[in-house]
């Protein structure tokens, strides 16, 4: 999977909107292979992103779960400390 897709579910706050289609975005990079569309394939990339985000709404709001909400700080501030236990810089 792409690592720019974070996890969305069981966050406090809740994801929001953007976020939402900025992860249906980079999956259809992914699976398109197009980081920006050519003319002739702009309408279907949108399309696609548009439908991804629509199924990724809805499967976020359908799920259910009784583990506490994570906090984006401490999740934040653990994704920083393996960024720096893995490339050595200070965090």
């Amino acid at each position: 999977m792409c690592r720019n897709i974070k996890t969305l579910f069981n966050f406090e706050p809740p994801a929001t909107e953007l976020e939402v289609r900025d992860a249906a975005l980079q999956f259809v990079r992914k699976l398109s292979g197009f980081n920006v569309p050519s003319q002739a394939n702009e309408e279907a990339f949108d399309r696609a992103v548009e439908q991804v985000t629509g199924s990724a709404r809805e499967l976020i709001q359908s799920l259910r779960t009784t583990a506490a909400p994570r906090d984006r700080d401490v999740e934040a501030a653990k994704a920083r400390a393996r960024t720096a236990a893995r490339f050595g810089t200070a965090p």
